[in-house]
């Protein structure tokens, strides 16, 4: 039998510290580069870390909380002592240390009593049962909630990893759109863990490291905590991929001692510069983390040699005016590469940071970066939205950084409210985690950050959803261009709307931005739901008509006895079901008819297996995402056609000698039922020409303007590529009423002497051998 291990105010404070993967600069240039990143971890084999006392984190806690507060945190530290009591790490330490060490990190950021208290319990629920009301009346209720946003929920509740992990991080993350303390305290429980991954097995290794690269780094970028982001992103790739790390740290050491000279130079002379130009500054080297030389050789396809610039310079002065002084005299020294000056002070990125950027040709041909700030900035560019905490006196740019953090995770609410479910939501969310932004503004000169790659419909829905939705063209720098077409920093753009426009389902196809992919989605799914039930309601009542019934003669009493026999919540899911093809119409008319006429209640209103001819569904063409026009046959008003009923896809509309129906209708049966066009279908609908003709000059433009002159819209051209032959082969994509119009059309285009035939042409009757000529029919107009 076991002792009972002693808790941690009982184990005295080791001494030992952790391996460094890195190390400063030597001693040349040590006091110069005194700012560089710091130590990163090294996969090494599990080993015995340092135990962490009570009294170090009451000595960092002593500079800036008050005394009754420190009683609290150490109140809140031995609750979760001894409700972790026994339990250990698998590096054989006391659970307790890990605690303790985040707690650790908060106070090193200057975190509230509350923030300091939640990261000493913040596993006590998920690992020992405690409850939310249990902590709420110990420790308040402010402190509970932060530890709630920061515990799993039951994994039982989940079908598999990915699942409880999507919704695991839905949960995290709206508890910190309420309270960004909930993320600070989550990255510092992910940095202690990836600093300690070395105990754990190597496939649960790669997968938190990955897990950590994909949403913890970009979260503290996003927030603007810069030396967690880079810390993160080196231990993420130490421990996702060791090999890669070491080779790149070897040459990285080598490196130091081969460019030591030339640093040195540089140093001196930037210095020197810098007090000519009568600057009080303060310039430090800085050398690139190991994952962003990997990035950047993989990115752009470089060996280790030829990344020159893996050293920079930080200088940091008092006031902005004073950045763009020294930003001369900087350029005044070394030659300035073309379009690498960057001004993040005018504009700052989304996460508040700002700098000035340059990079110059130094003195032996290298490129080196240079980052020009003030003090301010420094701290909010190393702390982000942290620097709340850590710079009291931080006055406007805190609150700035503060007002842009808030919004940021109010945008995660407005995606939670329109996402399908846990999984769309995280997808949503990484979308946008990137890094890079680009700058445009509205017609009013207010400036949008968006990411890199956005789109003018992402910057509409950026706004608005509603704007979004209503979106039909979009004006960049004053001239009408596709909404597809991607921004760049600088652009104004304005958006064009109408009332009754809505989003086409295409759109999901070239969007950027989660905020517009989850609106996009939840307007399709709620169209398609009410269109479904639209769809099912006209089904149900042209059932019933069989019966010498309509949807007004049932009794409510009847509404209520189908539902009850169906399972469905309420009449409206049952249209919807039968609209989606989830329920056969046929079935359930004649139980309303077996209810409308009491026969017994037990009849399951299919015993004769048949049912009266109900008649055919009118179709308009208009009726959107329920019904849909078959891309195989290309049906237009005109044409006799008939309807399949897919599960869970609505109703799609054939031509009755299409081949691909006729295929389904023998494997199918039971899904088909009557249509017929409306007298006067509301809409044009595309209809493919193919016209031969003789290959003589300008007989593209002659048959084009006999199709226009017939009243009808072309939608999309092409030719056969061989103009050798004396004849050749142009095809058309164009818009007709019903098919009058398309004889109309035909006949008009044969008066053309050069016309030698044209025919309808079905995509359904090529079967396997195309021959259109490269033409790529687009059945829906995705820009506009």
């Amino acid at each position: 039998m076991s002792t009972t291990p002693p808790t941690a105010t009982e184990v005295e404070h080791d001494a030992d510290s952790p391996s460094s993967a890195r190390k400063y600069i030597d001693a040349v240039l040590e006091q110069s580069f005194r700012h560089l990143f710091g130590p990163t971890a090294t996969p090494e084999q599990p080993r015995r870390h340092d135990v962490v006392s009570i009294a170090k984190l009451t000595s960092a806690l002593s500079g800036y909380l008050q005394p009754e507060e420190i009683k609290d945190v150490k109140a809140a530290f031995h609750f979760s002592d001894e409700a972790h009591l026994g339990q250990y790490r698998q590096s054989g330490e006391p659970y307790i240390t890990h605690p303790v060490a985040v707690a650790e990190i908060c106070a090193g950021w200057n975190l509230d009593a509350q923030s300091i208290m939640a990261a000493l319990l913040h596993d006590v629920m998920e690992d020992q049962g405690v409850t939310k009301a249990e902590l709420a009346e110990r420790f308040g209720a402010k402190v509970a909630e932060l530890v709630d946003g920061l515990s799993k929920l039951d994994k039982m509740e989940f079908r598999n990893r990915e699942e409880a992990q999507a919704e695991n991080f839905r949960k995290m993350l709206l508890a910190m759109a309420r309270d960004v303390r909930v993320i600070l305290v989550k990255l510092a429980d992910r940095l202690h863990n990836m600093r300690t991954l070395g105990a754990v097995p190597h496939e649960k290794r790669r997968r938190v490291a990955r897990e950590t690269l994909d949403i913890y780094a970009p979260i503290a970028h996003r927030l603007g905590l810069n030396n967690t982001y880079r810390e993160l992103q080196d231990l993420s790739f130490a421990n996702f991929n060791p090999h890669r790390y070491a080779t790149l740290e070897k040459a990285v050491k080598a490196a130091r001692g081969n460019r030591r000279e030339v640093v040195g130079k540089i140093l001196e002379s930037v210095q020197r510069a810098i007090a000519d130009a009568k600057l009080d500054a303060e310039v430090t080297g800085r050398e690139k983390t190991i994952f962003s030389i990997y990035k950047k050789m993989r990115d752009k396809q470089l060996s280790f040699s030829q990344v020159l610039d893996v050293y920079g310079f930080r200088v940091v002065v008092e006031s902005a005016l004073e950045c763009y002084t020294c930003i001369g005299a900087l350029h005044a020294l070394y030659k300035p590469v073309p379009g690498k000056f960057k001004d993040y002070i005018a504009i700052p990125k989304v996460n508040g940071y700002q700098s000035l950027h340059t990079t110059l040709v130094g003195p032996f041909g290298a490129p080196i970066e240079f980052q020009v700030r003030t003090r301010k900035m420094h701290e909010i560019a190393e702390a982000g939205v942290a620097a709340h905490w850590l710079y009291k006196n931080g006055g406007a740019d805190l609150n700035d950084v503060q007002k842009r953090a808030h919004q940021w995770l109010k945008s995660l609410l407005d995606i939670q409210s329109e996402a399908g479910d846990s999984s769309e939501f995280l997808e949503h969310v990484k979308i946008d985690l990137f890094p890079d932004a680009v700058y445009v503004f509205t017609p009013k000169s207010k400036i949008m950050a968006l990411p890199r790659g956005a789109t003018a419909l992402d910057f509409a829905y950026s706004i608005h959803s509603d704007l979004g939705n209503q979106c039909v063209a979009v004006k960049i720098n004053n001239e009408l261009l596709p909404l597809r077409t991607e921004l760049k920093s600088g652009d104004i753009v304005e958006v064009i709307t109408a009332p009754y426009s809505k989003p086409n389902p295409a759109w999901l196809g070239f969007v950027r931005t989660g905020k517009a992919r989850s609106a996009i989605r939840h307007y399709l799914k709620t169209m398609r739901l009410n269109e479904s039930v639209q769809l099912g309601e006209r089904l149900v009542d042209q059932a019933l008509k069989g019966y010498g019934l309509a949807l007004s003669d049932v009794t409510p009493e009847a509404w209520e006895k189908l539902v009850q026999w169906t399972g469905n919540k309420n009449r409206q899911e049952i249209f919807a079901d039968i609209g989606l093809g989830r329920r056969v119409a046929a079935v359930m008319a004649k139980r309303i008819e077996v209810l409308m006429s009491g026969r017994d209640a037990d009849d399951d209103g299919s015993r004769d297996g048949t049912a009266p001819h109900a008649p055919p569904v009118v179709i308009t063409g208009t009726e959107g995402m329920s019904v849909q026009l078959s891309a195989c046959c290309r049906p237009i008003p005109g044409d006799d056609i008939m309807g399949y009923i897919g599960i869970g896809l609505g109703m799609a509309i054939h031509t009755t000698d299409c081949r691909v129906a006729q295929r389904i209708h023998k494997r199918d049966p039971g899904r088909w039922i009557d249509v017929a066009w409306a007298p006067q279908p509301g809409r044009l609908f595309d209809v493919a020409v193919k016209v031969l003709v003789k290959n003589t000059k300008g007989v593209f433009a002659r048959v084009a303007a006999d199709i226009t002159s017939a009243d009808a819209n072309i939608v999309h051209i092409a030719m056969d590529e061989d103009l050798s032959q004396e004849s050749t082969v142009l095809r058309f994509v164009i818009q007709v009423s019903d098919r009058v119009h398309l004889a109309n059309v035909m006949r008009r285009v044969r008066t053309n002497p050069d016309v030698m035939r044209i025919a309808r042409e079905r995509p359904s009757d090529e079967g396997h051998h195309r021959h259109d000529g490269g033409m790529r029919i687009d059945r829906e107009r995705a820009d506009y």
